[in-house]
């Protein structure tokens, strides 16, 4: 098996890498540019001299005189010194601190423009890191978020002293001095107050913010968790040592009757890291509950839950729909978090096994299958690599595995492992298009072919984006041809022989067209192929709906052949 993971490059790490480009150009020399492209931090990118240089709060489009401030030998960073011709996505920041918090960096363009740099990004990831060629990969629709103000479940205010005064906000780019911020658009409007609540008695009780420098003080963050469907909130603080607290449950709780639980975090170590090991309940049971999928959730503070519960629901909708198909044994969920994404899923499984390392994020996953009535499902508590390896010498063989890694993407040993087990698919949701593109090369390098690819936008305004991968074992052509009786199988319908992604991938593959899912529905309701009511086909022949082209009809006609859904 051919090792292909490697460390992959970043902005960061090539301008500390970089040294000067011998005076070829200068900081503070002035160039007229236009804005041709645009980074994940929401940087602008033009040329000049030969060289890409790097605009913050840019758009594609704008034409700018541009101040160089920083000058490497591979690239140069640059500041808008005059807007002379502005681009048609430019909108006005309707955040008075974004550029200069960490969050969002899309503010200065609008939503649309927005989710247009995002598939780009997306869409270059697989292809420029991956290898990717979009005539091999189905790269499906963008889906952009109907929700880009207040959806985050979950919000953790740094604490710190400006003036003698408490203050609370997130972090400026890349360095940890606060930008006091009580009114982020992100964060449901009850944040702000509570937060706001938290700083008063604070400063009334005399309890210091934590100064990282010096390594005194108390309170770190103020750490407020909701449930998008209950409405239930958990608010945490994370503090250095153990402070009294008299009276504030019963005013936080008086005041805000939606809490439902308060800890304190105890984070004496220095560290980035926001959450230590222990919890103290001061208030409820330390947990919340919400709805995710239709399942009953409880979330303690160190369970990862998808900040937009909304959007998440749709990203687990489609990486259900790329799972069903591989078969309904054995589903494997690793880097399994409170278990959403498989418990989304077990209905169409016979078994289900999560592996988390978190151990109060398994303690969640056991808790939430218990009270959604699943009772085909088991949690580990381990490393996704060491767990995965386990399985995998057991002799475990799962249909389908579901892998939603960190940032940094999936382990070596998790990704070796997956492919010794040998499923039939493997779905793959990634925060990170960059490492999601590694890993699925890595799978391709060791048998495995990319079908599709989305770009599911579950962070608006800020540079994230998430994706979701469908991976299958064998590409259509490979497959050896066998002659069978179609009279010896024992089949109950047509339908259960191929996914629409596996025809699409098909129709592509063997005619270069691409075909939409109402494009198969279409041919498959001519050819008298019974089909669940679901939005992909016309629920009546009136329906103004575009009309397959004779070519794809052929085509499509020609993958049921294939597929033997029709003779």
């Amino acid at each position: 098996m051919r090792k292909i993971l490697r460390p992959l490059p970043t902005a960061q790490s090539a301008a500390k890498s970089s040294e000067e480009n011998g005076g070829l150009m200068k900081k503070n020399e002035l160039f007229e540019m236009e804005i041709t492209g645009m980074t994940a931090e929401g940087n602008g990118v033009g040329r000049a001299e030969g060289m890409a240089v790097f605009v913050p709060s840019a758009a594609v489009g704008d034409v700018i005189l541009c101040r160089i401030v920083k000058v490497l030998k591979s690239h140069c960073f640059g500041i808008i010194e005059k807007l002379i011709t502005p681009s048609e996505d430019r909108i006005s920041a309707d955040c008075p601190v974004s550029e200069k918090c960490g969050g969002c960096c899309f503010r200065h363009i609008s939503y649309e423009a927005e989710c247009r740099v995002k598939d780009k990004i997306v869409r270059d990831a697989f292809v420029r890191l991956g290898g990717f060629s979009e005539e091999d990969v189905t790269f499906l629709d963008f889906f952009g978020c109907p929700e880009t103000e207040g959806y985050r479940n979950k919000a953790m205010y740094p604490v710190g002293e400006k003036d003698g005064k408490l203050i609370c906000g997130f972090y400026s780019k890349r360095s940890h001095r606060i930008v006091p911020c009580m009114n982020c658009s992100l964060q449901p409007k009850i944040f702000s107050e509570i937060a706001e609540a938290v700083l008063g008695y604070a400063e009334k009780h005399g309890i210091p913010a934590y100064n990282e420098e010096t390594r005194s003080g108390i309170l770190r963050h103020i750490y407020l968790r909701t449930g998008y469907h209950s409405g239930e909130i958990m608010l945490c603080l994370v503090v250095a040592k153990k402070v009294k607290t008299e009276g504030f449950c019963e005013e936080m709780a008086k005041r805000f009757p939606r809490i439902k639980t308060i800890l304190l975090n105890i984070n004496g170590k220095n560290t980035n890291v926001i959450l230590g090991d222990k919890n103290i309940v001061l208030y409820g049971t330390g947990n919340i509950s919400d709805k995710m999928c239709g399942n009953n959730i409880s979330l303690s503070p160190h369970s990862f839950y998808q900040v937009n519960t909304a959007q998440a629901e749709r990203l687990y909708g489609f990486a259900k729909e790329f799972a069903i198909g591989g078969g309904n044994g054995l589903l494997l969920d690793l880097y399994c978090g409170a278990g959403t994404i498989g418990l989304s899923m077990a209905d169409r499984f016979d078994r289900l096994i999560g592996v988390e390392v978190v151990p109060q994020a398994v303690e969640n996953a056991r808790e939430n299958a218990r009270k959604s009535g699943v009772d085909n499902a088991e949690f580990l508590c381990g490393d996704a690599g060491d767990i995965a390896k386990k399985l995998s010498d057991d002799g475990t063989r799962p249909d389908v595995i579901v892998v939603d890694p960190p940032r940094k993407g999936c382990g070596e040993a998790a990704l070796s492992s997956c492919v010794r087990m040998s499923p039939e698919r493997i779905v793959m949701i990634s925060c990170n298009p960059a490492t999601a593109a590694r890993d699925c090369a890595y799978l391709r390098e060791n048998g495995y072919f990319l079908l599709s690819v989305r770009g599911v936008d579950m962070f608006p305004r800020t540079g994230h984006v998430e994706t979701v991968c469908l991976l299958s074992k064998l590409k259509s052509d490979q497959h050896i041809e066998v002659e069978l009786k179609t009279d010896e199988l024992d089949l109950t319908s047509a339908e259960s022989k191929a996914t629409y992604d596996e025809i699409k991938a098909y129709v592509k593959e063997h005619a270069g067209l691409t075909v939409s899912s109402l494009n198969i529905a279409q041919v498959k309701q001519e050819c008298g192929i019974i089909e669940r009511e679901n939005y992909n086909k016309a629920k009546t022949k009136d329906s103004r709906q575009p009309k397959c082209t004779k070519e794809k009809e052929e085509a499509i006609v020609g993958a049921l052949k294939f597929f033997k859904m029709v003779k």
